[in-house]
């Protein structure tokens, strides 16, 4: 657990993806070769690096789930744009290795440009 970062476990996560019932975006901070290994079907691929200077192209009110592989690069990203002033960011607790350990699909990353 990290401070002040709301965490949101694999389940959880599944369950958000299943039921669509409230929008919310995944944004995957892992590095290119990562993400293309694998990651959650249709994840936003945002390297950690380029977050500050992407921020456009994150929204305030929308729910944002951030991963990585074990959960520490998403929680430095959650905790940049709470200070950026986004209200509803969480980190994936246990990152991809969670997600893969649960049973949940594994897939690529939205195209770059789509919505």
């Amino acid at each position: 657990m990290y401070f002040n970062i709301n965490e949101i476990d694999a389940a959880e996560l599944a369950d958000w993806v299943t039921e669509a019932e409230n929008p919310f975006h995944i944004v995957d901070v892992r590095e290119m070769n990562e993400i293309n290994a694998g990651t959650i079907p249709d994840a936003l691929p945002m390297p950690l690096a380029t977050v500050p200077l992407r921020l456009n192209e994150l929204n305030k009110d929308h729910t944002l789930v951030f991963i990585c592989r074990s959960g520490a690069r998403s929680a430095q990203a959650c905790a940049f744009l709470q200070q950026q002033g986004f209200d509803n960011v969480h980190n994936l607790r246990g990152g991809m290795f969670a997600w893969a350990s649960a049973g949940q699909p594994i897939g690529q990353p939205k195209a770059i440009g789509a919505n």
